[in-house]
């Protein structure tokens, strides 16, 4: 492992699972600060070791050593330094996967202030409502794709910015990135009150609830020590190897996989600033490159294997893993056989680092999430609150009377307070419905909100979905619940099907009696609907949530019975 690791961790080398959850540490210096410890110590240690490829679907391509990323986060914070940015002011960055993103997040850590990645979908509500609720100072964003027209719109409404920074052409009201290169390369480190602590707010992703406006998640400046175990030790980076996870910079995976943990370990990120996701695409491109760790969403091994892999070369990869959604064990046992890949999978939210996952001393059991990070004290708990033994259903919690883990979040905020109420009792409850078996392996059921309630049983969605991806027509599907009076709700799937495939009354017979071969019969899709695509976040994860709103509309437009789509002919049952 790199010489930088040694630095926070008192050892790095475990002989079993047992030994890695018992004895696994992290060290946390008091002034512990990502842009100084991290970019700076490497660029001192080894000026030339590459930090981050840049790609692009334009044909676009860059390398930035440790000493780059140094040197440009220092232009950058000595820039924002002139305009008055300092310790604690919030600033919103909307740069997809530019490469100017790494180095403007590491001069925000340097100076104290806040980060806060940001999507381009956001509108002009979006973006006002997140300008509001955080009291943004500095927003960069990228030129194009709307971005500047959309913050310029919510600037009346977002009286506390100061400043526009952008990342392209020249645009009045705004300054050019590119202007940081009249800025020095130097940036000694703050003292005193500007100097920052490992235990204050460095970074907040805005992350949407079960109900209401999306929250805060505030992280402190330690969160990166967090991810040491997310990328050394599930996602097994390889110290100068290329690592590519797949996902936008306004994500939490970004931060789970694109910088922190990889860059501690002395990984190199892979930066594929795609469009748009295509599998041919991206399975290029780590041939091309030869790629060695790979982290990406189920949603997209599901298409890889749709692909002939015979066609290309992956043979450079030595570890691939997965998150955002648990993995249908069909789509494990393809992969594998087609590749000898194994899949590791992780389980995590945007509030932590990896808290479950698939490591290395283990066998991974394909469609388990694994077992729990050494930081984490997991358990499963009841609706009383009550610890529940294996083979039982329940909510996964992390107990905090023992150690508050490195890598969870310090608490929302709310009208600039920080509310550290989510740790209420030593307990941070996750909402997130798992059971547990004998060998302390734990399944995922799924959301507490995704759960279905049909004539008093309770069915979770991942195992729907997993039953229909197993048929050879399924390339995607999403279950989800809708109302019924006689059964309080029903499951209802929403397929994508697989090339070659058309819907048809009895492709809908057909699916309903293969879930019912395959899982307990009162879990079947008593109601289907074929779509061309489901609604995804950037990261490939499914939006439940919007196909649930979407059949709501559907409902009540046609006065309460269900739409014609969802019946595919006469073969609703």
């Amino acid at each position: 492992m790199g010489s930088l690791l040694e630095r926070f961790l008192p050892r790095t080398e475990f002989s079993s699972y047992e030994d890695f959850k018992q004895n696994y540490r992290v060290s946390v210096p008091e002034d512990f600060n990502f842009g100084y410890d991290v970019v700076d110590a490497w660029s001192e240690m080894e000026p030339e070791k590459r930090a981050l490829y840049w790609v692009n679907d334009a044909g676009g391509e860059a390398v930035f050593t440790f000493a780059d990323i140094s040197r440009e986060s220092n232009r950058i914070a000595n820039m924002l330094k002139g305009r008055g940015v300092k310790k604690g002011d919030m600033c919103l960055l909307i740069l997809k996967q530019r490469y100017e993103y790494w180095m403007a997040a590491a001069a925000l850590h340097k100076i104290g202030a806040v980060l806060i990645p940001g999507s381009v979908q956001m509108m002009r509500k979006d973006i006002a409502y997140r300008a509001n609720a955080a009291g943004v100072k500095v927003i960069f964003a990228i030129e194009g794709e709307g971005v500047p027209e959309h913050v310029e719109e919510a600037l009346p409404d977002s009286p506390t910015v100061t400043d526009l920074f952008i990342v392209g052409q020249d645009r009045d009201g705004w300054t050019n990135l590119t202007a940081r290169a009249e800025f020095s390369g130097e940036f000694p480190r703050p003292v005193g009150a500007e100097a920052t602590r490992s235990d204050e707010i460095f970074l907040c992703y805005f992350t949407s609830g079960t109900t209401g406006q999306p929250k805060m998640v505030a992280h402190a400046h330690s969160y990166p020590l967090g991810h040491i175990t997310t990328a050394a030790y599930w996602q097994k980076v390889v110290n100068d190897g290329l690592h590519l996870t797949v996902s936008d910079s306004a994500w939490a995976k970004f931060g789970w996989g694109k910088i922190y943990g990889q860059w501690i370990a002395g990984a190199t990120i892979f930066a594929y600033d795609m469009d748009r996701f295509n599998a041919h695409n991206m399975l290029s491109i780590i041939q091309k490159y030869k790629i060695n760790t790979f982290c990406a969403p189920p949603t997209m091994y599901r298409f890889f294997i749709k692909e002939d892999l015979s066609k290309y070369d992956l043979s450079s990869i030595v570890h691939a893993s997965l998150a955002g959604e648990p993995l249908n064990p069909e789509v494990f046992q393809q992969f594998l056989g087609l590749t000898g890949l194994k899949l590791f999978e992780g389980f995590g939210q945007s509030e932590s680092s990896v808290i479950l996952a698939n490591f290395e001393w283990f066998e991974p059991r394909p469609g388990s999430t694994g077992k729990p990070s050494p930081m984490y004290d997991i358990d499963l708990v009841d609706d009383d609150g009550k610890s529940v033994p294996d083979g039982e259903e329940g909510e996964i919690v992390i107990r905090l009377d023992k150690q508050f883990p490195v890598g969870l979040l310090r608490g929302y905020y709310v009208d600039g307070e920080l509310d550290t109420s989510c740790h209420a009792g030593n307990i941070y409850r996750l909402g997130d419905l798992a059971w547990r078996d004998v060998n302390g392996y734990y399944w995922f059921v799924g959301r507490n909100d995704d759960i279905i309630k049909c004539s008093g049983y309770r069915v979770g969605p991942f195992e729907v979905e997993s039953a229909l991806v197993e048929h050879k027509a399924v390339l995607e599907s999403a279950v989800s619940g809708v109302p019924d009076p006689e059964r309080g709700q029903i499951v209802k799937a929403t397929v994508v099907l697989a090339k070659g495939y058309e819907p048809s009354d009895e492709l809908v017979r057909e699916l309903q009696n293969h879930v019912k071969k395959t899982t307990a019969p009162y879990k079947y899709p008593r109601v289907i609907e074929f779509v061309p695509e489901l609604p995804k976040t950037l990261g490939g994860k499914i939006k439940r949530k919007e196909i649930r709103r979407g059949d709501e509309r559907k409902l009540n437009d046609n006065g309460g019975k269900f739409p014609s789509e969802w019946c595919v002919g006469k073969s609703r049952i």
